[in-house]
């Protein structure tokens, strides 16, 4: 029972500390009644396949194939409107172009657009990656935050403000969102950064206007750098992070979410700004930055980079939760669905080579392949059993930011940049074809109570 609020009035602190016991303590119940009704947590099946609860022709993620009940570990594959991420990569590589703008048309528009069409397109983008006119002085830099990501969300929703017709949920109308909001993300990623360098840092202000004639990853590298500068290799591997990062699926957290609000009938603005919110989450969008700062108390740890001995022993530490965060949890490898190997990671280590060699980071590269090559190993010692652990794309995509001189506090919006364009590709997927509120079911544990008077309690 809690005593009387003036009791407490000295002390906030412990009046909150036991209405938070009290909000624990009545919202806990044995998770063996998710067994006892066979209720789908987290919405997985037994075997950890996800719950199939729609159909999509966006994305498609192959981790394994089913025999007879059975999951059979195969190699990753990740498919955008059917085409293999393999083949998309080294097609617009191989003719040295950036691809995420053809990637976004892509995924929204269901085909490879022809030399015309491209043209077009990221000539429409150009036009339109000024923010409306007051919204950098009134809803960024006025109202700074520490965190890019609640920026990012709030920005989103401001935009409904500036819309001539924000309500109107026709195709025609939601393109023209998607597309001005693929247009904006850059901008209002670098300038929330700036914002937040200025007030919460202490550092100088840059405001670089976006330019029309460069790719969304040079125009990333152009507003956030002081000097503007990045070399062709920045952009590229910049470019590829984004393209690899810009659809994985309906099932993903951020992506589920855009579908749910969007089947409520909602408008663009609110939609994408929940997804936001579900990609800021530690064990979604967020986890990249996991990877970073377990990856930097790694080299604070390990003497010399090059013993996997020492290297596999603070490895071990780390699963025995006695290292870093003692969650128990080597960051960057495992994932929900890749078993084998996750394709994201393939292409990006690719890449991430070629830049540390670049930069100087050949040694710093060495270690990261080495906690991807032994990590493996040390979990089966300790587990006692083999598991199939591949690296995911979060492992290298922070060496990567880091050789790119991107500030961790960013790696998370550069996800969200790409992944708009996936989340507005499933919100029209699900107007034309979904049409019915997504609403699924709850099972009550708590039986039926007859209500007391104030005075008998």
């Amino acid at each position: 029972m809690l005593l009387a609020y003036d009791n407490y009035a000295k002390y906030s602190t412990s009046y909150l500390k036991e209405l938070a016991e009290l909000a624990k303590r009545n919202n806990a119940f044995d998770t063996e009644l998710y067994n006892e009704y066979n209720v789908k947590k987290g919405l997985r099946n037994k075997n950890g396949t996800g719950v199939l609860v729609g159909l999509t022709g966006i994305g498609d993620v192959v981790g394994y194939r089913m025999e007879d009940g059975n999951k059979i570990p195969v190699d990753g594959e990740l498919y955008y409107r059917g085409y293999g991420i393999d083949r998309i990569v080294s097609g617009f590589q191989k003719e040295k172009r950036f691809g995420f703008e053809e990637v976004c048309y892509l995924l929204i528009f269901g085909q490879l657009p022809d030399k015309d069409e491209l043209r077009d397109f990221q000539a429409y983008l150009g036009d339109n990656r000024v923010l409306p006119d007051g919204f950098v002085e009134d809803m960024v830099l006025k109202v700074p935050s520490p965190n890019i990501m609640n920026k990012l969300a709030r920005s989103v929703l401001a935009l409904y403000c500036y819309d001539r017709s924000p309500e109107d949920n026709s195709v025609a109308n939601i393109v023209r969102q998607s597309l001005e909001l693929l247009a904006y993300f850059p901008a209002m990623v670098a300038y929330a950064y700036q914002a937040k360098s200025r007030y919460y840092d202490s550092k100088s202000l840059f405001i670089h206007s976006p330019q029309p004639n460069l790719s969304t990853a040079e125009n990333l590298l152009y507003m956030l750098r002081p000097t503007n500068e990045y070399t062709r290799l920045e952009a590229e591997l910049l470019d590829l992070v984004l393209v690899l990062h810009a659809e994985h699926g309906g099932g993903n957290n951020s992506t589920f979410t855009t579908r749910v609000v969007t089947s409520a009938d909602t408008d663009t603005y609110s939609a994408i700004a929940a997804a936001i919110g579900s990609l800021k989450g530690s064990k979604h969008g967020g986890a990249n930055i996991k990877v970073y700062e377990m990856m930097e108390n790694v080299k604070e740890n390990v003497r010399d980079w090059e013993d996997d001995e020492e290297i596999k022993a603070y490895l071990r530490m780390i699963l025995e939760k006695k290292a870093y965060d003692k969650s128990g949890l080597i960051y960057g490898m495992g994932h929900a669905v890749y078993t084998l190997s996750d394709p994201r990671a393939v292409q990006l280590k690719k890449k991430a080579e070629e830049l540390a060699k670049a930069k100087g980071l050949e040694k710093e590269y060495r270690l990261f392949n080495a906690v991807e090559k032994l990590s493996p190993a040390v979990f089966g010692e300790i587990s006692g059993k083999e598991k199939l652990l591949c690296a995911n794309v979060d492992l290298y995509s922070g060496l990567v930011y880091r050789a790119l001189g991107i500030p961790r506090e960013l790696f998370t919006p550069l996800f969200a940049t790409a992944r708009i364009a996936s989340w507005c590709a499933h919100r029209i997927e699900e107007i034309v074809s979904g049409g019915r509120i997504i609403r699924p079911a709850y099972r009550n544990i708590l039986g039926w109570k007859e209500y007391v008077s104030l005075a008998e309690r």
